[in-house]
């Protein structure tokens, strides 16, 4: 019998290799990196890393010197009531479409004051009425630093000379040496806010400025605007309302709808009337705005703390792009 385990030829027999577990933990080892080598690298690079962080912490420190001092005025403000609308509610079903032609307000529909005179403030055209009526683009645009022993605003003579009440920047167009009130506008939304508590329903206005001074006025200006603003357009209203009633007064000759109108005119008197005699039209003031000691900003031990962060992490990031450079160049 022909032996047929010696038939197969050497070159065609298959050989088996026993690999160990030890084997493949040292193939593991090299294709990955040890936390204790990442940790040496960042030791051996320590003084790149402190190098950096240092030239980051000193330049904030400079920067941070370098920033002047913003302080923030605000005030607390609370819906006024509206008492002379109450009457008008009870005539809604009664004589709405003649009331709607008069523009009278019966109440079905009847506005949010107080957001009305929010979304105003926050308008392009009461902003420029407040900025001309006060005058108040030099302390926006081009104040520099704030004299607490003069009370006085520091200008940049680069962009206006207060002695001259001439601005002198140098700009380019469509920019003019004036700032126009779209630009201050924009310059006076970074430092002005407004914003009612849904829960309570209150107003806050706030002004920040390197003026303490400075700031606190402009909270009371507009506070003052904005109820003299509503005060007039509700009094306007009313006495074009009044106006038109009374012509329809003269058109009819039926009793009921006669006494409807009057009742309408009264009603319309009454916001009058209240337009007259109350200062605090819209808003009453319940915590005024006060002339702030601290200031709110900058706050340059976070700036320094920042920049600390980032040096180092820079640093570490410089130390371990170098070691994966090499590293990758020895695998090559």
């Amino acid at each position: 019998m022909t032996d047929t385990k010696n038939n197969t030829p050497e070159k065609d027999k298959v050989q088996y290799v026993a690999i160990s577990p030890d084997m493949f933990q040292a193939q593991n080892n090299d294709d990955e990196i040890d936390l204790r080598e990442l940790w040496n690298v960042i030791w051996r690079g320590k003084w790149i890393i402190i190098a950096i962080t240092a030239i980051f912490a000193v330049a904030s420190v400079f920067y941070a010197l370098s920033l002047p001092n913003i302080y923030k005025s605000e005030a607390l403000l609370a819906p006024a009531d509206s008492d002379q609308q109450g009457g008008l509610s009870g005539l809604s079903g009664q004589l709405g479409g003649l009331a709607s032609l008069a523009g009278v307000n019966l109440g079905g529909g009847k506005t949010d004051k107080t957001a009305l005179a929010i979304e105003i403030l926050k308008s392009r055209e009461f902003f420029a009425k407040f900025a001309k009526k006060h005058n108040i683009l030099p302390d926006l645009i081009a104040a520099e630093s704030w004299d607490f022993k003069s009370e006085k605003v520091i200008y940049d003579e680069e962009i206006y000379l207060a002695s001259a009440g001439q601005w002198v920047r140098e700009v380019s167009p469509p920019k003019k040496a004036k700032p126009s009130m779209q630009e201050a506008r924009q310059e006076f939304e970074q430092i002005f806010s407004v914003d009612k508590s849904i829960e309570t329903g209150m107003v806050n206005i706030s002004i920040e400025h390197l003026s303490p001074k400075i700031a606190k006025q402009w909270v009371d200006w507009l506070i003052q605007d904005i109820n003299s603003d509503m005060k007039m357009r509700d009094k306007n209203e009313a006495e074009r309302s009044i106006k038109y009633l009374e012509s329809q007064i003269y058109k009819t000759t039926v009793v009921e709808q006669k006494t409807l109108l009057y009742q309408l005119i009264e009603e319309q008197a009454k916001t009058l009337m209240f337009a007259e005699v109350r200062d605090e039209y819209t808003f009453k003031t319940i915590d005024s705005a006060e002339i702030p000691e601290k200031k709110s900003r900058p706050r340059r031990v976070l700036i320094v703390l920042f920049a600390l962060i980032a040096g180092c992490g820079l640093g570490v990031i410089i130390i371990f792009t170098r070691f994966f450079n090499v590293y990758s160049q020895r695998e090559e």
